[in-house]
């Protein structure tokens, strides 16, 4: 009897165990909703739509939530400027197509202040992703107070240009054999700015002379920077011609990122 007694107990400390081992190892994932925070008319309501986690349309970021979700991380966001303080306990901050005039009426802006939060944020060991667009679809300027403090720049102009969808090779970008992804072997990106790179930001996929998606180490931390916001559900929900792996390459993003947030002990 007592040896039942012990048996049971110990199977139930090494689930408890378990669960505690993997709820220290779950890394929190926070969506920028503050520089990003577009609305449209519902009903005649002002309502959030564009790149949310839980925007199940075109427009969102399900499908990419759901690939760390699968790799055991949670989701959140962050609705008010970054500081040291709401950014403790991130794992990765993603700040997605910053706001313009046309966008929002009050767009909020990246200031020198919330640059440098986020920076020493990064230091310390924080994973940042910044996501452009093409230059007529985002605010660079004060995106790029932010871009510069990891020697990158994001540019004024439009490289993969696609007129409509008789025309999706224009987009296409071959990424066999990138360190980021390892299982697509072709996406797709429409209508980007590229990114110069200066100092230890490096190009890390790039067209024509042109660098498309830029990374750099900055202390303890890891920058990723994409000329475009490309892994929302449009294009990762197989709407893409097949010969596209968008559905892939969100999976690799997810993975590669989670294995850049430094382990604690």
């Amino acid at each position: 009897m007592g040896n039942r007694v012990f048996f049971k107990r110990s199977i139930l400390l090494v689930v408890l165990l378990v669960v505690v081992a993997c709820g220290a190892n779950a890394q929190t994932v926070k969506l920028d909703y503050f520089f990003n925070r577009e609305v449209h008319n519902v009903n005649g309501q002002p309502v959030r739509f564009h790149y949310l986690w839980d925007e199940q349309e075109n427009t969102g970021f399900s499908i990419f939530g759901n690939a760390f979700k699968k790799q055991g991380a949670t989701l959140d966001s962050l609705a008010t400027a970054p500081t040291e303080a709401n950014l403790k306990g991130t794992a990765i901050y993603i700040i997605v197509d910053p706001d313009t005039k046309k966008e929002s009426p009050k767009p909020n802006y990246i200031t020198a202040t919330g640059a440098g939060a986020i920076a020493a944020w990064v230091k310390q060991g924080g994973v940042l992703v910044m996501m452009a667009n093409d230059s007529a679809n985002v605010e660079l300027p004060h995106f790029n107070l932010l871009a510069e403090k990891f020697g990158m720049h994001f540019n004024n102009d439009l490289q993969n240009h696609v007129i409509d969808d008789n025309h999706f090779e224009d987009g296409a970008l071959n990424t066999k054999g990138n360190f980021l992804f390892k299982t697509a072997c072709k996406i797709f990106m429409k209508d980007v700015c590229s990114i110069s790179v200066i100092g230890k930001a490096k190009a890390a996929l790039s067209k024509n002379g042109y660098a498309i998606i830029a990374t750099a180490k900055y202390g303890k931390g890891t920058v990723l920077a994409v000329g475009d916001p490309w892994l929302y559900n449009e294009y990762t929900n197989g709407r893409l011609p097949a010969s596209f792996e968008n559905d892939k390459a969100a999976n690799d993003i997810a993975d590669w990122l989670l294995k850049q947030v430094p382990v604690t002990k």
